[in-house]
């Protein structure tokens, strides 16, 4: 990739010299718009008496300058009032004109400025960078600390920079087995940790992507946009929400716990309660 966006700066190089070598080749040769002018002027202040006797003067030399050049078979030389032959404008003698001088800084200041800034960014964009936040394996905290403070404040972890909810989630056997058929195996009951007794939920709401609180007297989620509502596990017991709560894979190797947010699970289907656990008080919402 990096390769690829080397050779696309080259190209842009490229394309930046042809476009200022096409204004040179279309200004070459042309008089300035400020040599036009003086010209104009300088003709504009000679009377039309004086034009119209030096003109007649002047077409009778060059007429009998031409007739005697043409029988002799030779060009008229250069002289006060003879014909001259044609020689191109050297472009030096007629200077760079203004639009010409601003064109070319224009063209400049894009390639030299432009260019390099949006080949640093794109090897910066394509170049991978270091693996980290949301959507990465990130490190919440030792389990022993995590499982104390749900016990104690009878709520679930949370974990912003996951944006994950950290619960505990029974160990019985048959729970597990429930839990093996509403998530289709026990390998994705292990990848998820339910069978260590814990279940990282994801904290948006499967209906509108709204986040879901906590409800500390009904000891459930409780969505405040459209009112769904799970259990503690995340398992829908109400309200619009397709399905229960969305959660990530866990390891818990090293007694840390790791919130695999790269790897998400659908929550499980409509009706689905493993635990059988009915609000423990008042809703919130």
């Amino acid at each position: 990739m990096i390769i690829f966006g080397i050779i696309a700066i080259f190209i842009l190089a490229i394309v930046a010299l042809l476009a200022i070598t096409a204004t040179r080749r279309t200004t070459q040769g042309r008089l300035s718009r400020e040599t036009r002018s003086r010209d104009a002027a300088a003709h504009a202040s000679s009377s039309s008496t004086e034009l119209e006797a030096t003109a007649t003067a002047e077409g009778r030399a060059r007429s009998e300058e031409s007739q005697g050049a043409a029988a002799a078979g030779v060009p008229a030389l250069r002289g006060e009032t003879g014909v001259t032959t044609w020689t191109p404008a050297d472009e030096e003698e007629l200077g760079v004109s203004r639009r010409q001088f601003l064109n070319r800084a224009n063209l400049s200041v894009i390639g030299i400025g432009t260019l390099p800034v949006f080949g640093v960014s794109l090897i910066a964009f394509l170049y991978p960078g270091k693996a980290g936040g949301f959507g990465a394996p990130i490190n919440i905290g030792k389990i022993s600390d995590i499982i104390d403070f749900i016990t104690n404040n009878k709520q679930p972890f949370y974990a912003a920079q996951a944006r994950t909810y950290v619960q505990l989630y029974p160990t019985d056997d048959n729970i597990l087995q429930n839990a093996g058929s509403a998530y289709e195996g026990p390998d994705n009951v292990a990848a998820m940790g339910l069978d260590q007794g814990l279940v990282a939920l994801f904290q948006t709401c499967p209906h509108l992507g709204c986040r879901v609180p906590w409800c500390a007297s009904s000891q459930w989620f409780e969505c405040p946009c459209h009112g769904s509502k799970y259990n503690k596990v995340g398992e829908k017991k109400d309200g619009p929400a397709p399905r229960g709560m969305d959660r990530f894979a866990i390891d818990t190797a090293g007694g840390n716990l790791t919130v695999l947010t790269g790897t998400r699970y659908q929550g499980p289907p409509i009706g689905t309660d493993t635990t059988g656990q009915k609000p423990e008080g008042p809703a919130c919402v």
